[in-house]
């Protein structure tokens, strides 16, 4: 049999992925988008908090699977281990069409003008890899204003003082407070802070043909039962499959890209969801994987010219892992501030984003989603009971009574914080794993320690009885939030990709997801993914258009 040629080949049926395959469809592209997990719904699993995406402990009900999936974890004094996606260290995402859009919390961010220049408002930070973007706020704008109307978000820009400039409001208003939201309001502004509506891709009336949100409590980590949760799965991907001019296969593994003698991508290979081998050739290729992901194919993909994978001549793939220092506090209170309405968060503010005193960065605030039975379990301020009646009656008292605030405190870049290719350990499709190491920047736990003090004192104004900080560790990041493994620039010996992510020195391979980010805002990231995936699709297109089916470089 022949192999098979296309125009375009899209990996990954994510955030990214889903933008990019819908840009390059509805130009009239034929193009493949291929997934590793399978499509998945509300229907396929019920709301069980320990298989869902912010727990995991059973398994994943949006994969990966543990059977087939495997990594490693070097610790910092080089000893490895051999992790599963339910174990915490793997820094798991979701695999499945629409990636973590399926189950995510839905939060809907524009980065700073601040955060495209942090290298610049904050100077050189010693030990970390910390650069400017090649492309600014006013860049990325109109592409963040397109992902807002086309996944669909609701919001109030008016009420956020803080909130850079913007061509056009949100296409919804913004969701009501819950309890928590009106308890928080009223002594937030008693503090002289700033307090607004989260903005969110989630519905706050029918829009684009899909119904308002019902503020299920099982919201965050789950799919949504009416679709008013927008993500690619339910916005992007159904458009470009309705233009005919794209194929999604699922249960889909791609081990490697093919690259020539004149340093193109010519295609790909694939395990299909039989496990046999594939191979798909085409003119371009977009890679959105996931920061981690992402680096481990282009480490995995050699050729004369690139020994040590595709793009890696100057060993900047896999560097940079960035997730979030997530920081905060939880306190109890005498009375009930819970009101069963989901996601739980409704409310934040952006007084700490910028212009802290002595540290580098910071991050919004906001009350937290809420946590089912299990994961409040793991609340706990220091010295209480982990079993046992004083255990039960813990929870009985304070599941009502406790809030949480919290915030993705930015991280500062940094050389060592990589994933790189384990030499022995495989896969099931005997491809090697990608091996995760290093450690976050001090910087980092020196701002989450500040913003922590920042929550704690908004919770004791606001009446709580007891609280209690929670900070992260010093150990690699690259969560739920993974960014900056591929990111781009301006000079190939410094970055991977340029700005519009096409990858240095191979002319039609393209990134569009996390990887791209040079440093990772103190935001949730997900629509300055769809941002710049919309940007990297509408480049690839417009070069497409002006140089035919590609052959002229793009």
């Amino acid at each position: 049999m022949a192999t098979e040629k296309v125009q375009a080949i899209v990996i990954g049926a994510g955030a990214g992925g889903g933008i990019v395959a819908c840009e390059l469809s509805e130009a009239g592209i034929q193009t493949v988008l291929l997934e590793r997990g399978v499509h998945q719904g509300f229907l396929d699993h019920d709301n069980d908090e320990l298989t869902s995406q912010r727990t995991t402990v059973l398994g994943n009900a949006y994969g990966p699977d543990n059977e087939r999936y495997r990594r490693v974890f070097e610790h910092a004094n080089g000893r490895t281990e051999i992790l599963l996606p339910n174990e915490g260290r793997y820094n798991n995402i979701a695999a499945c069409v629409g990636g973590g859009t399926l189950s995510y919390g839905a939060m809907a961010w524009r980065f700073m003008p601040e955060d495209f220049k942090m290298k610049s408002t904050y100077g050189h930070i010693d030990g970390s890899t910390l650069e400017d973007w090649p492309i600014s706020y006013e860049d990325l704008e109109p592409n963040y204003t397109r992902a807002e109307w086309e996944i669909g978000v609701s919001g109030n820009a008016e009420a956020n003082p803080y909130s850079p400039s913007r061509s056009k409001p949100y296409p919804m208003p913004a969701f009501p407070y819950n309890l928590e939201g009106h308890i928080i309001d009223k002594h937030t502004r008693e503090l002289g802070l700033n307090p607004f509506p989260i903005p969110m891709f989630r519905n706050s009336r029918p829009y684009n043909g899909r119904a308002a949100c019902i503020h299920m409590r099982t919201c965050v980590g789950f799919a949504c039962p009416t679709g008013a949760k927008g993500g690619s799965h339910n916005t992007v991907i159904p458009r470009a499959l309705a233009t005919g001019n794209c194929s999604l296969l699922t249960s889909c593994k791609v081990s490697r890209l093919i690259l020539d003698q004149n340093n193109r991508v010519k295609g790909i290979e694939y395990f299909n969801a039989e496990d046999q081998p594939k191979t798909l050739l085409a003119d371009v290729v977009v890679v959105s994987a996931s920061a981690t992901e992402t680096a481990r194919l282009l480490l995995n993909s050699k050729s004369n010219y690139f020994p040590n994978g595709a793009g890696n001549n100057y060993d900047w793939v896999g560097r940079n892992l960035q997730g979030h220092a997530y920081s905060g506090a939880f306190g109890l209170f005498e009375e009930e501030v819970y009101d069963d309405m989901g996601p739980g968060a409704t409310i934040a503010l952006c007084d700490y984003n910028h212009n802290n005193p002595g540290v580098i960065g910071g991050s919004m605030l906001a009350n937290e989603f809420i946590r089912m039975p299990y994961l409040f379990t793991r609340v706990r301020p220091k010295g209480s009971a982990r079993w046992g009646k004083a255990h039960k009656d813990f929870q009985k008292q304070y599941f009502k009574r406790h809030m949480g605030i919290k915030g993705p405190v930015q991280e500062i870049p940094a050389w060592e914080a990589r994933v790189r290719i384990d030499p022995e350990v495989k896969d099931h499709w005997g491809i090697p794993v990608l091996r995760i190491s290093g450690q976050r920047h001090p910087e980092d736990l020196k701002t989450g320690a500040f913003i922590a003090r920042k929550a704690e004192e908004i919770l004791h104004k606001c009446g709580a009885i007891q609280t209690w900080q929670t900070m992260p560790g010093m150990g690699v990041s690259g969560g739920q939030h993974q960014a900056g493994t591929c990111r781009m620039g301006n000079d190939l010996q410094t970055s991977v990709t340029n700005s519009y992510g096409r990858v240095h020195e191979i002319e039609n391979l393209f990134i569009a997801d996390g990887s791209l980010h040079v440093t990772n805002g103190g935001f949730n990231p997900a629509l300055t993914i769809m941002a710049l995936a919309f940007r990297v699709g509408e480049h690839i297109v417009n070069a497409w258009r002006g140089n035919g089916l590609g052959q002229k470089g793009i």
